[in-house]
Order: structure tokens, then sequence, then C-alpha cells
């Protein structure tokens, strides 16, 4: 939805080519990045808890100035148990809006 907005939009599961080093390919796609976007999905939250690689992509969003989390398919407070951190960022949660808001709320905060 964000591409279709002609946002230019990283992620790990379609920009990283095989046989390519994962953590090296996330961490030039974090530094070349101007805004972070942690979608919080219930599987997240349980990679959190076990310290991998999700865990280290977190660790350096969190010390962005710019970090939006979306949360679907879970809550704040499940965010707040595992992350205080980035649950006391400002975000969005497709509880509230459908996907396509949250998407059109995105796109206009890429292109200020």
């Amino acid at each position: 939805m964000l591409v279709s907005r002609g946002v230019s939009v990283w992620f790990s599961e379609k920009d990283v080519a095989l046989g390519t080093s994962l953590l090296r390919e996330i961490d030039k796609g974090l530094a070349k990045s101007r805004v972070g976007i942690v979608l919080v999905t219930p599987a997240l939250l349980r990679r959190l808890k076990g310290e991998g690689i999700a865990d280290k992509e977190l660790s350096a969003l969190l010390a962005r100035d710019l970090l939006v989390p979306i949360v679907h398919g879970t809550s704040y407070e499940a965010l707040r148990e595992v992350s205080p951190l980035l649950g006391s960022r400002s975000g969005l949660s497709t509880a509230e809006a459908p996907m396509t808001d949250v998407a059109a709320k995105l796109a206009e905060l890429v292109t200020l």
C-alpha cells in the first residue's frame, strides 16, 4: 500500500538477495531509511522475547528519532509488556483504523 502511494519501502523479506548476509543487509537498510515502521503483531512480540534478529533491528530503530509502531492483531498493552520503549512511541492501530488509512497516514508522514 505504501509503494502504491509513491513511498520507497525497504523490507528485508523482499530486498535481501539469497546468499547475502541478512544482518549486514538489514544494517544497510536501516542506515538509509528516514523513517522506521514496526508492524507489531503477535508473532513479532514472540520473536522479541527471544532476542534474535528482530530484537537487534528494534534496538537500532529505537535509537532513531522517527519510529512509528503499527499495532496489528494485538494491543499497545501487550506491546508495552514486551517493549516499554517501543510501546511509549505514538503510533497507529489497525483496530482503530483500516490498513488503508494507516498507509495513507504513513505516506503523508514520510513526504513531509
